[in-house]
């Protein structure tokens, strides 16, 4: 082999390569439990390991599912998604599908999805997609919860 196909060889390999690095999206989100059922994270949520979310795309006009994949979150309530490249005609959002906690199992709608980009076309530099954290509802809230809330609202003080 001369050093001109030995160079060419290289450069081939290379380049597929990076095109198969290159063509998968990163989804990265956290799933927690509301312990205090307000609808935000607070400083005493609790974050869900091995809670199941899914990663769904629809097509836009048609609103077939064209792209299913799962996931699980780790200790700290973290997952991460890898999706295909191709999406550009597709709504792709994370849905949460279960809690491992028993006393946080309750989905409320607006908290379950969070929609996530995967076109390379929208602007977005990189394949790294940071979604919103989903949560999902704890059955009674945390008795700490009235005073960290005063805290928040500023209940109770004298102005």
């Amino acid at each position: 082999m001369t050093k001109f196909e030995l160079i060419g060889t290289l450069c081939l390999i290379s380049s597929i390569a990076l095109v198969s690095s290159s063509d998968t999206f990163s989804i990265q989100g956290r799933v927690y439990c509301d312990t205090c059922r307000v609808g935000f994270e607070t400083n005493i949520t609790e974050y869900i390991s091995g809670a199941k979310v899914k990663v769904e795309c629809t097509h836009f006009t048609t609103n077939k599912v064209k792209h299913y994949n799962e996931g699980v979150t780790d200790s700290t309530g973290s997952y991460k998604i890898n999706v295909v490249d191709g999406h550009e005609d597709e709504i792709c959002e994370v849905v949460l599908v279960n809690s491992s906690l028993e006393n946080c199992k309750e989905i409320e709608i607006g908290r379950d999805r969070a929609q996530v980009l995967l076109a390379n076309d929208g602007g977005i530099s990189g394949k790294a997609r940071h979604a919103n954290s989903l949560g999902f509802l704890r059955n009674e809230p945390l008795p700490s919860c009235a005073k960290l809330l005063k805290e928040y609202y500023g209940l109770g003080e004298e102005e």
